[in-house]
């Protein structure tokens, strides 16, 4: 089946192979002038820069493999304070600390438990909460000038890092301390 053109889609046709701009020859280089809408001619030093640069045999270094200096790697570290006394707990809390800032780590998990098998309960002369280490050691890191100028940040950890019985604790870079 054949289908016949209409006189006006001739005419569409026509007016469209008249008003198409003619394509550059493969070798012409041009730039757009965005201001005025205009094409304008590559110079001749431009040209001539670029072949150059084609030619060029110096290798031009790869900004995804050139080696950074600045970039931090994560590296976690954890430290399990169950069963620690709360003087006990703290004592290992600031020397882990102090050993993973100097060891560039970016994040410890301090798992402290929640708390529900705690004897301390049971002692009517010690506040509930900051008798369990769940609450004791953030407080004591929090009141710790030389340790609060090592982190970052202090967040409830994720379930699958322990949940409510655990912490994180984000540390600042070691070189860019001030």
């Amino acid at each position: 089946m054949i289908k016949k053109i209409s006189d006006k889609d001739k005419k569409d046709w026509e007016n469209f192979l008249k008003n198409k701009q003619k394509t550059p020859h493969k070798d012409a280089v041009k730039q757009k002038d965005l201001s005025n809408n205009k094409t304008i001619e590559t110079s001749d030093k431009d040209k001539q820069d670029w072949e150059n640069f084609l030619k060029n045999k110096e290798k031009i270094p790869n900004k995804d493999f050139v080696n950074k200096k600045n970039i931090r790697y994560e590296k976690i570290k954890k430290i399990d304070l169950h069963g620690y006394t709360i003087e006990e707990a703290n004592n290992a809390i600031e020397q882990f600390i102090q050993k993973c800032f100097d060891e560039s780590v970016t994040k410890i998990i301090v798992i402290t438990g929640k708390g529900l098998r705690s004897k301390n309960v049971e002692n009517p002369y010690l506040s509930k909460d900051l008798s369990i280490l769940k609450y004791s050691v953030p407080e004591f890191i929090e009141s710790n000038i030389n340790l609060t100028k090592m982190i970052i940040e202090i967040t409830d950890a994720k379930i699958e890092d322990g949940g409510g019985g655990a912490f994180y604790i984000y540390l600042k870079n070691k070189f860019k301390i001030k």
